[in-house]
């Protein structure tokens, strides 16, 4: 839909924001600016939302709060808040009413000119979406045309720019599972790094999160569909697909062991000779050396190849070599924070499952660090978890709410039964820090990587890696 159609819509359109977090509040003011009559519904009592409520009333905002938020919808449009399942009770009434259900993303991408380019998975959604605006920012620099905008999951709300954007343009977006529920428009370019469990606190069922994922490329809207090659619900969903696919891996050395995964019109990102290298169906061309990444571990190789892949033709060799060569990394992941008495405190608060921590182990080895995990239950299974602490571990320091069971799924192993892999407890977050401070001898790294959501104590990842940045540099 237009720009235009959409303006027309919203015009005097009654409308309600469901769910009154930081991605709703600008699309509460673009909402206004177009003439819409705007009620604002959350959970949170006015006291909870304290000075928000203010200015969301100043602002002419209709406010319904408490436990009875979602009773009573009689607006025509409903925007729900990525947490807020669209197959709630109420949003249902509602519909079968005639309401229109949506949501923030998928109004930016209904109305968004330029060309959207989105990243999802498991692990790497972050670290790759970043990537790939800092290459194709570079790439726009050169050519003094075209603007990037980063943003999405990432934690920037894009709608209050869409108005700002052009055809030529480029607008990378990072989209979790909860936003991907209900879209009905995909990106031009779509990349799934991996899918393992993950949400099922939130899920029906392992099913309905990979469906989610399908979101991402299984509408029109996309041409190109890059994933992993070495992942086995990726291959699944890639072979379901007829349009274009770039299929990458850390594991694979040339075009022959991709086999039967590579059809007429694909490519692949392979590691050959120490370089990441295309194959675009003809030949092989070396594109980045690994030695020129400065951000450690194979899987950020993999987030590498995933973001060259992303920009095929849009971007050089010389911006992806500079992006390369000058990225340290970001915040909260496998963040070094400082070394105190020889000890080096790494922050990786946005490990939020098992997969995530096990990569970041794998990148510190062969050094054996001080992991503190635990926290949010999102009910995966903590089994692959405690087989990558078995091997790469020193020591565990558990906290949080799911502490009782990372510890059931350690018990298991003959590591921890010979007392190899010592193992300790504390329910508070600080307690635990300290303690890897105590325990920690000089030469030794310790590692925030908790495998888990950060919900059971703080609003977010980023609280939790900012609290651990604090307590670490006032040691």
């Amino acid at each position: 839909m237009a720009m235009t159609e959409w303006q027309k819509r919203l015009s005097g359109a009654r409308c309600a924001v469901v769910g009154l977090g930081v991605s709703n509040l600008p699309l509460i003011d673009f909402l206004l600016a177009h003439g819409a009559c705007v009620s604002g519904r959350d959970r949170k009592t006015r006291a909870e939302l304290g000075e928000t409520a203010e200015t969301l009333e100043r602002k002419g905002v209709r406010l319904i709060l408490g436990d009875t938020y979602l009773d009573g919808f009689d607006e025509e449009i409903l925007f729900r808040s990525p947490g807020l399942r669209p197959d709630h009770p109420s949003f249902l009434s509602a519909v079968e009413r005639g309401a229109t259900l949506t949501s923030e993303m998928e109004l930016f991408f209904a109305l968004c000119p330029a060309t959207v380019i989105g990243i999802t998975g498991s692990d790497g959604k972050t670290t790759t979406t970043t990537l790939t605006g800092l290459m194709l920012e570079t790439e726009c620099k050169k050519r003094g045309r075209g603007h990037v905008f980063v943003g999405g999951n990432i934690g920037t709300p894009l709608l209050s720019k869409v108005e700002d954007m052009t055809a030529e343009d480029f607008c990378v977006v990072e989209l979790s599972s909860f936003q991907l529920q209900s879209m009905r428009q995909s990106p031009k370019r779509a990349a799934v790094t991996n899918v393992t469990p993950n949400h099922l606190d939130w899920h029906t069922d392992f099913e309905e999160y990979v469906n989610a994922k399908t979101n991402i490329f299984c509408h029109a809207d996309n041409t190109l569909l890059v994933t992993n090659a070495e992942n086995e619900i990726t291959c699944k969903l890639a072979g379901k697909i007829s349009q274009r696919r770039l299929l990458f891996s850390s594991q694979k050395s040339c075009p022959s062991e991709f086999g039967s995964l590579l059809r007429e019109g694909d490519g692949a990102f392979y590691l050959s000779g120490g370089n990441i290298v295309q194959w675009d169906g003809e030949k092989e061309t070396a594109v980045l050396s690994r030695k020129d990444i400065l951000l450690p571990g194979l899987h950020n190789v993999e987030n590498y190849m995933t973001a060259i892949a992303l920009t095929e033709g849009l971007v050089s060799r010389e911006s992806i070599w500079e992006v390369a060569t000058t990225f340290t990394g970001v915040a909260h992941r496998l963040e070094r924070i400082r070394e105190k008495d020889g000890v080096i405190y790494y922050n990786s608060s946005i490990d939020s499952s098992p997969t995530r921590t096990a990569a970041a182990l794998s990148a510190l080895a062969p050094k054996r660090p001080i992991v503190i995990c635990g926290g949010y239950d999102k009910k995966i299974p903590f089994e692959p978890l405690a087989e990558a602490l078995c091997r790469h571990a020193k020591a565990v320091i558990l906290t949080g709410a799911t502490a009782e069971k990372i510890r059931k799924a350690l018990d298991s192993h003959d590591e921890i039964r010979a007392g190899k892999l010592p193992v300790y407890s504390k329910a508070d977050f600080t307690e635990a820090v300290c303690y890897a401070k105590r325990i920690a001898q000089s030469g030794d790294v310790v590692l925030l990587s908790p495998a888990c959501a950060s919900f059971d104590a703080f609003k977010n990842f980023a609280e939790r890696g900012e609290t651990f940045r604090r307590i670490v540099e006032s040691f």
